[in-house]
């Protein structure tokens, strides 16, 4: 059977990608970080990561696209997963005053937080969130985390759709030490770092315009071993790395370049 690892508990939303994109019976395995994620599937020991890169309302995971910089692994799939967030714990509203969840799920729901004026604690997980919250019993401690995370850990759900935006998704990328083949609506991601100097960007920029390629995404982080305000470019387009005109504007992209790599072609989500 298809074992995924996923960083958080049992319950998190991480989890619910993984079963949602898999669409089959999977072995799910909890890891508390990232890091310890990816390093079980790049041992061999699970089949495929899932890593979630960004939400449409809080923006990118840093975390996770520092990490795509120094795995092994390929990126083979994604998936949008839309996060219903609830406010879970033994009391009432009116009794609530401080809430636990993770970082991203607590920025999602900021407007909630201040209306309530709630004392927010971060925690390492939205699942991990209503453990520790069953753990705690008070009625003046609550979580934000999923449906599915209140019924597996039997804490009764105090409010519902309380995020900034109801329309609120999460996309995930699913990795795994293999490649996808080409699929006729495909996506590549590419890591790439450049020189101090100007139009340095924009030569890269050109080779998509150049060859009617789609840029679907461009984001720049600090490199982390290197000096101050240098940046790698992380970059997502349309089509397959093995498209014979992919392949080639990628070579010319690599030669403005002072580092590239390609994470992965992949099917694009629905």
């Amino acid at each position: 059977m298809t074992k995924v690892s996923f960083q958080g508990e049992l319950g998190a939303y991480s989890e619910a990608a993984a079963k949602s994109f898999f669409n089959e019976d999977i072995i799910t395995v909890p890891h508390s970080t990232f890091a310890e994620a990816l390093e079980t599937t790049t041992k061999g020991e699970s089949d495929f990561v899932v890593l979630p890169v960004e939400n449409s309302i809080e923006g990118s995971v840093g975390e996770s696209y520092d990490l795509l910089y120094s795995t092994s692994l390929n990126v083979t799939g994604e998936i949008y997963h839309r996060i219903e967030h609830c406010l879970i714990g033994s009391g009432s509203i009116d009794k609530v005053d401080t809430v636990y969840s993770h970082p991203q799920a607590l920025g999602q729901c900021r407007r909630f937080i201040e209306e309530k004026n709630l004392k927010t604690i971060p925690t390492y997980d939205t699942a991990g969130s209503v453990k520790i919250v069953k753990e705690v019993n008070k009625s003046n401690c609550a979580c934000i985390a999923s449906k599915a995370a209140s019924f597996l850990y039997q804490v009764p759900i105090i409010a519902e759709k309380i995020a900034n935006n109801l329309n609120n998704y999460t996309r995930f990328l699913v990795l795994s030490g293999g490649r996808s083949p080409e699929s006729g609506r495909d996506k590549t991601s590419i890591i790439f770092s450049i020189r101090h100097e100007p139009g340095s960007l924009f030569k890269i920029i050109e080779n998509f315009n150049k060859n009617n390629v789609n840029l679907t995404k461009i984001e720049s982080r600090p490199v982390k071993e290197g000096g101050a305000w240098e940046y790698n470019f992380y970059v997502d387009f349309e089509g397959h790395e093995e498209n014979a005109g992919i392949l080639s504007m990628l070579k010319s992209i690599k030669r403005e370049t002072i580092f590239m790599k390609t994470l992965g072609s992949y099917p694009s989500a629905r």
